[in-house]
């Protein structure tokens, strides 16, 4: 998809995040692509899905850092519009973590949000 930067904010891939699917990638043999989806569900309303991606569709936005793509449908770009994806690393875990400027509010769990 093509974004007209000025109009349509996209979504970011942290160096932090991207780091993470390159090293998941090469363990899987796979490219290094990270497809980010929002469903309906979760405690919030809203989900982030995440899975490493093959190639981009007709309508994603496609967003790279350091050589990694991360990939979002344009339905799921209308709820996370000027989104960063990174992964955190923590005594909780780790995880990709979206902050979300589009979320009014989000759970306690981080993978969750509403509008």
């Amino acid at each position: 998809m093509t974004q007209d930067a000025a109009t349509t904010p996209g979504v970011t891939l942290a160096p932090s995040a991207a780091a993470r699917v390159a090293a998941i990638a090469a363990k899987q043999s796979r490219p290094a692509v990270l497809r980010l989806a929002v469903e309906g569900g979760g405690c919030s309303g809203f989900q982030y899905k995440f899975e490493m991606g093959d190639a981009p569709e007709a309508d994603d936005l496609v967003a790279e850092t350091d050589g990694v793509r991360l990939l979002v449908d344009a339905m799921s770009l209308e709820l996370i519009a000027g989104a960063t994806v990174e992964y955190v690393e923590s005594l909780g875990g780790a995880a990709f973590r979206v902050t979300n400027p589009q979320a009014a509010s989000g759970c306690g769990c981080g993978s969750s949000f509403s509008v």
